[in-house]
Parts: C-alpha cells; structure tokens; sequence
C-alpha cells in the first residue's frame, strides 16, 4: 500500500490539526516543518513505537489490534463518529472489504409515501445513503425553495448545499451547516468510499466549490441523527425547525427526515404557511412514478 491510502490520508490530516499545546506537550523553539503533531509526538501520546506509528499511516502495517486503534483515536482527539470511521479504515487496509454495493436503492415503498402525506404540515422526505432526494410532501419539498429547478436525478441535498445559490440564504447559519453536511458525508461514506455513486458526488462536489474541498480534507466525521435547523426562507421567512432522522427498515440507506416546531409557535405558523404555499408535486408527494413501488 501507498501513502496515498484513506486511511494514511486520515490519520495525516486529523495529526495536522492537533498542536502540541492542545495536548499538554511543550512548543519548544524554532519553526516546526510540520504543521500540528509530528509523527514522534503522536506515537509517544499513544503508547506505540514511533516505527509501528510511521508503518501505520504508510500503510505497511494494516493489522494492528482494536485497543491500538482506540489509542491512537484518543491521542487524535476524535469524537466518536470518527473513531468509528477510523476502525473501518483499518479494516479496509486489512483487506476486509465491504460486500459490493448492489447500487443505490432509489424506489420508496407506497407506505412510507404515505406516511410522509400524514406528517403534513410537518415538512418530511426520503433520502437515499448519498443524500439523493427520493420523495418528499409539500413542505418538504418547499422546504428548499428551487430544487426543482433540477432533473430528479440531481436533486440531492449536499448538491444543494454546496452549489444551489439559494443555499447560502436560506440557512442562517450556512458556514456551520456546511461544515456538519460535509462530515456528515465523510460519516456516510463508512466502510464502502469507493461505492461508485458516492465517488460521483464527492468529485463533482471537489471540483465545483472550493470551500467543500477544503472541508473535506479535514476529515472531520459527523453522523447526524437530530437536531435544529434555522432557516431564512424567502417565502415564509424565519424558521427554527427541529428534525429527526430516522432510518428506514429493509432499504439500502434510506432515511427519513422530519421537522416540526411547537404548536402556537411564530416557527409552527411559517411551517404552516410553507405547507399552505407549496404547490403539487406528483412526482415527489404521494404519487410514485409507475415502476417504482
């Protein structure tokens, strides 16, 4: 294996970000070549020898037991999200290959249709594994004002993040969304990153915005299953939403996503008013495309 493996890359990036003062060791005097840790420190602060360290991230050792890998993990200073990934790296080098992906599941089962119809006013969607937009109900739809604008096959939503123009008005806080859309894709991408649709995104993605590039070599990883969102929505205005992520049994990555605000709520009457404005969409609501139930 080479240096430019993902997990040589991971373990350089997060090593470049953590500074010997972040971890009680001293700054001694001159320049420092390499930006955060060395691969000394880092070794030291895990309790393996510097050579099994070097070894490691150059891949030329791709079997080292869990509890070094947790060391090393606690020495980077990852969460837990990361961690994990940083195991699946090292069972990638190791040879433990992922079953091969089948290909996106993209045809969504009339019931859970129909439960996104039930949610209502509540914006709701189906996303596939990669973030690709499979079905959604009114609001949830017009929860991102111009994504219509594209062919189905390119509404995804970290597309849209990154290259819809509208994006960066929309979120109040798009810097920090942007950085919890690319981790979160890194925590997607789990044990398969060469699973072919997910290549396809990440490249264009790279190549378009300058700022997901660097965002993604950070190698930050955050699964996301919850929390707040607050929009500027150019057609209801403020909205605070809060949101649930749920895993749809028996799909191929499929995850619902639902928002919903307190009753009585400024937030509960703009996500009111954005079901009341959005107009039909047959082909993302209730109404699946024939051939695809």
């Amino acid at each position: 294996m080479s240096e430019g493996t993902e997990l040589g890359r991971f373990l350089r990036a997060r090593r470049a970000r953590i500074h010997p003062q972040d971890v009680g060791l001293p700054v001694g005097t001159g320049l420092r070549r390499t930006p955060g840790l060395r691969r000394e420190e880092l070794a030291t602060l895990a309790g393996v020898s510097v050579d099994y360290y070097t070894r490691l991230e150059r891949g030329r050792e791709t079997r080292p037991s869990p509890a070094v890998v947790t060391a090393i993990g606690e020495a980077l200073r990852l969460s837990a999200d990361a961690t994990r990934r940083l195991h699946e790296l090292v069972a990638l080098a190791a040879g433990q290959t992922p079953t091969p992906s089948t290909g996106p599941a993209r045809a969504v089962r009339e019931s859970v249709r129909n439960l996104l119809e039930t949610l209502r006013p509540a914006p709701a969607y189906v996303v596939s594994r990669a973030n690709d937009l499979l079905a959604a109900n009114r609001p949830g739809l017009r929860l991102f004002p111009g994504i219509t604008d594209w062919p189905r096959e390119r509404r995804n939503l970290t597309r849209y993040m990154f290259l819809h123009p509208t994006a960066r008005t929309l979120y109040r806080d798009w810097e920090k969304m942007a950085a919890h859309s690319a981790a979160h894709l890194r925590a997607i991408a789990g044990a398969d990153p060469d699973e072919p649709e997910l290549v396809r995104l990440v490249g264009e993605l790279v190549l378009k915005n300058p700022e997901f590039a660097r965002l993604w070599e950070r190698y930050d990883v955050q699964a996301r299953g919850g929390g707040q969102k607050h929009f500027q929505h150019p057609e209801v205005g403020a909205m605070c939403l809060d949101f649930e992520v749920m895993a749809i049994f028996r799909t191929d990555g499929q995850r619902l996503v639902t928002y919903q605000a307190a009753p009585g709520t400024p937030d509960y009457d703009a996500m009111l008013l954005l079901d009341m404005a959005s107009p039909e969409e047959p082909e993302l609501t209730g109404h699946p495309e024939r051939g695809e139930r």
